[in-house]
């Protein structure tokens, strides 16, 4: 397999994205590695998906993160908009459960370019709001030689082109590369 440093990776700063799939964590995890900083991870109290630092520990260091649990979606929201808008953390990841309006979307969008901090929402498959900057579907690729080996189509882009990549998280150097796409 040839690598290479991913060229589309990180997306814009100050700006809010969006990703869907089974490899959401992993995207998520791999932006707060590349942004540095601090992550604050917002979600409701409901979700009982538990973020393990012995599983993250190869992309953030878990004193890197604050989980912030929220009664509902509007919580979430207003945690999120006022953690981007602090400019104290890199970057705020909210797992959303329901469609955002366009309003929520933009107030999100403007709290990022506020605090220039970025957001991203961990979304489901086939939700997302207009006033994403981009949209992500990251799933795992079958190779028999690499289980780390993900599929990253970027499905909605304001500001470029779409495009699908193999990629893989070098935990060494920290850093997501390009991959070949395995062979059948």
């Amino acid at each position: 397999m040839q690598h290479a440093e991913a060229p589309f990776f990180p997306p814009a700063t100050s700006r809010t994205h969006e990703v869907c799939g089974a490899g959401a964590y992993v995207c998520a995890f791999a932006l707060a590695a590349q942004l540095g900083g601090h992550t604050m991870w917002v979600r409701e109290n409901w979700d009982t998906t538990q973020i393990n630092p012995t599983g993250f520990a190869d992309f953030v260091e878990p004193a890197a993160l604050t989980v912030c649990n929220t009664g509902n979606q509007s919580e979430t929201l207003a945690g999120a908009e006022e953690a981007l808008r602090s400019g104290a953390v890199s970057l705020v990841v909210m797992s959303l459960n329901k469609p955002l309006g366009l309003t929520e979307g933009r107030r999100l969008q403007l709290s990022a370019r506020d605090g220039r901090s970025t957001g991203l929402a961990i979304i489901p498959e086939g939700m997302g709001s207009n006033a994403a900057e981009t949209r992500w579907r990251c799933t795992p690729a079958f190779d028999p030689e690499d289980s780390t080996l993900q599929r990253w189509e970027l499905i909605k882009n304001k500001s470029g082109t779409l495009g699908v990549w193999h990629v893989r998280w070098d935990a060494a150097s920290r850093r997501l590369t390009t991959v070949s796409p395995a062979r059948k």
